[in-house]
């Protein structure tokens, strides 16, 4: 908005210098240094969180789904990690009852398709206090398609997120829900994508080249990779997969790039 108001005098005073294509490349790979210093420097924090020792939950807590009422355990979907992000979709928030909050609507915008998260064994789903004809409806609106339940109880207070937006991860061992992180505020902006997801989980994106603690599962790179339509199958025979396997044996320090 700022720049559609700006004189002709003023947008010439934001241009950077124009440069020959030798000096812009030169400007691009001393900037990728850092850039790749900061990649390596998010993969060796998320191999700490994957460090992070886990909290026990004791509680029984109950949502209202699609379907009737579930438990915490049953919004895994079997699988053996969750990730709960809390959404303001209810009455009192700016936007009601058309629209959740326009900061949460922003994220659920961003939103990877969710096949991704589940063929790595970790579910995503949303979860606010209005009811879940309300939600739908708004799903519905806004073309959203993760799964978002209705929160019943001191389930949005006992995580942190009763006044403000918050993601949760979860993991289960058998029946045995445990909590593994939390992220919000400005920590927030980040989720949406596949991969930013599964850094904050406990067992990461799972492929080998991860610093991982020992028996965790891994898999090669990209080789779990699924067409979100067909996600119980994956391409064995794609073009280019001798070559990306040669690729991986040549480098192991999780970035190829």
């Amino acid at each position: 908005m700022k720049l559609m108001e700006m004189t002709e005098g003023e947008k010439m005073k934001t241009r950077r210098p124009i440069v020959l294509p030798e000096e812009w490349e030169a400007a691009r790979e001393q900037l990728l240094v850092k850039e790749k210093a900061l990649t390596r420097a998010r993969d060796a924090l998320a191999a700490e969180r994957r460090r992070m020792p886990w909290l026990a939950v004791k509680k029984n807590y109950e949502f209202d789904g699609p379907r009737g009422k579930v438990s915490l355990l049953d919004l895994f979907e079997g699988r053996r990690q969750l990730i709960v992000y809390r959404a303001f979709l209810e009455p009192g928030v700016s936007g009601w009852p058309e629209h959740a909050c326009v900061g949460c609507s922003m994220v659920a915008d961003q939103v990877a398709h969710v096949a991704h998260l589940n063929v790595r064994d970790t579910t995503l789903v949303f979860a606010s206090r209005a009811p879940q004809t309300d939600i739908e409806r708004v799903k519905a609106r806004m073309g959203w398609e993760m799964p978002w339940y209705t929160i019943t109880d001191d389930f949005d207070k006992d995580f942190g997120v009763d006044e403000w937006h918050g993601t949760n991860a979860f993991i289960r061992d058998g029946d045995s829900v445990f909590r593994t992180y939390f992220i919000d505020n400005r920590g927030d902006e980040q989720m949406g994508n596949t991969w930013n997801y599964l850094d904050i989980t406990a067992l990461g994106r799972q492929e080998e080249w991860e610093d991982s603690p020992e028996g965790y599962p891994q898999t090669p790179r990209y080789e779990w990779w699924i067409w979100h339509d067909e996600p119980n199958k994956t391409d064995g025979d794609r073009p280019g997969l001798v070559q990306l396997r040669s690729a991986q044996a040549a480098f192991k320090g999780g970035d190829t790039a």
